[in-house]
């Protein structure tokens, strides 16, 4: 009866393109693109709409990411 313990199998390391690589590709491109959305959305303030602009527009931004990219 001890012999019939069933030991279960340790899952795979993931390989060093996902533990190192994958990560910093995914913070370089959220970054570029808040920080590209954000300049934008001031580029043309018209100045009315202060604090709003670049807020809706950093939200909308995420808003975007998470939609396309919510599987991965």
């Amino acid at each position: 009866d001890v012999m019939d313990v069933e030991v279960k199998p340790q899952p795979p390391r993931p390989h060093w393109y996902q533990r190192h690589v994958q990560p910093c590709l995914a913070e370089l491109l959220g970054s570029a693109l808040f920080i590209f959305i954000g300049c934008l959305s001031v580029l043309e303030d018209s100045g009315g709409t202060g604090r709003l602009q670049p807020a809706l527009a950093h939200g909308l931004a995420l808003g975007v990411a998470v939609a396309v990219l919510g599987d991965i």
